[in-house]
């Protein structure tokens, strides 16, 4: 009987793990994206959402003159399981881009970003 209620606390504990990392990727991708659609720049954005995503999570930012996309995606992976394969969880969050924020067309930087950097560790 023990060894079924040590299969069921570790799942449990698996499961509000994840849960816990994917809020935290909601949490940065709607804060990336209020921050994208406001102009900030690319690398301030970055630096915001790395802030409250887990670590290791790719930051991915789309700016355009209509819409602003920011998506954040990590793996997580059991420590007490190194067998087991991990799971990616991701969350995107979308807002209209202000207007003005972006340069005219025909400007020398694109209007649409394509970003992925790895978010780097962090404590809280």
């Amino acid at each position: 009987m023990l060894p079924a209620l040590m299969v069921v606390l570790a799942a449990a504990l698996w499961a509000v793990t994840v849960v816990n990392a994917h809020l935290r990727c909601v949490d940065a991708a709607r804060a990336g994206a209020r921050a994208a659609a406001r102009g900030e720049p690319i690398a301030k954005v970055q630096e915001l959402a790395r802030t409250v995503a887990p670590p290791g999570a790719q930051v991915d930012i789309r700016r355009g003159a209509d819409m602003t996309r920011v998506q954040v995606t990590t793996h997580i992976k059991p420590s007490w399981a190194s067998a087991l394969p991990p799971i990616e969880v991701k969350a995107a969050a979308s807002s209209a881009t202000e207007p003005g924020t972006l340069e005219p067309p025909g400007a020398s930087s694109p209007l649409d970003l394509d970003t992925a950097q790895p978010a780097t560790p962090h404590s809280h």
